[in-house]
């Protein structure tokens, strides 16, 4: 077992950039069913604000890329009041890709993104989630949550709402980023079916996005990307 904090704390010493929590809710009303996605909440948000800064071994630690060692208090405060309302940003966003996901999987317990204190979800600088994506308490659900076919949906459903996320929202300098521009400088010995197929999109499609009549381009040209076809 990992206490809660240490889930945080391996997740920013390995530099992740999502953090995805998965769990089985529980009820005491046995007919309560579905999925729910969490996010952190303002207060909890709050709550843990005051605790980075309260806590001395915190100052020197670094807070979406910036040391607050060197600040003044103030300073220290905006700067996390900065980092922690991007993340939950970026978290609200992801979280309803994933909630978006859960749907066309299944039942959800509610049409949309919660918000709770959850420790796990309150680290600072990581985009963080937390999926609820059954009732254990609900023996329908119990049943299907040991199905392996259940399983396998579940976690598809996730990837493909983490998928959608990264589309718009891949984290800066990563191989993904650079897949997911809209544009790209034709270089020398560039084919539009070259690029077409590094993209992922049909090249007839990107002929028509692009409002060319052949598919001749020129060196330093900029060809509009659409969407991954895939």
């Amino acid at each position: 077992f990992m206490p809660l904090r240490a889930r945080i704390q391996r997740a920013r010493e390995h530099k992740a950039d999502i953090f995805v929590s998965i769990h089985a809710d529980a009820a005491r009303n046995r007919g309560v069913g579905g999925s729910s996605v969490y996010v952190l909440s303002q207060n909890g948000a709050s709550s843990e604000a005051a605790r980075w800064l309260a806590e001395r071994e915190n100052a020197a630690d670094l807070i979406g890329g910036v040391s607050l060692e060197d600040k003044d208090d103030l300073l220290k405060k905006v700067l996390l009041d900065l980092a922690q309302n991007a993340t939950i940003e970026a978290s609200m966003k992801l979280a309803n890709d994933m909630l978006s996901a859960l749907k066309r999987a299944g039942k959800v317990h509610s049409d949309r993104v919660e918000q709770a204190g959850f420790v796990v979800l309150k680290s600072p600088d990581i985009p963080s989630v937390l999926v609820e994506s059954a009732f254990i308490s609900n023996t329908a659900e119990e049943r299907r949550l040991r199905s392996a076919s259940y399983q396998l949906s579940i976690a598809k459903s996730l990837l493909r709402g983490l998928r959608q996320y990264l589309q718009s929202s891949a984290p800066a300098g990563t191989l993904l980023q650079s897949f997911n521009r809209n544009e790209h400088v034709i270089q020398n010995g560039d084919t539009l079916s070259a690029i077409a197929q590094r993209y992922e999109v049909d090249v007839n499609r990107l002929r028509t996005y692009n409002s060319l009549k052949s598919d001749r381009i020129l060196e330093g040209q900029v060809l509009l990307i659409p969407r991954s076809d895939s």
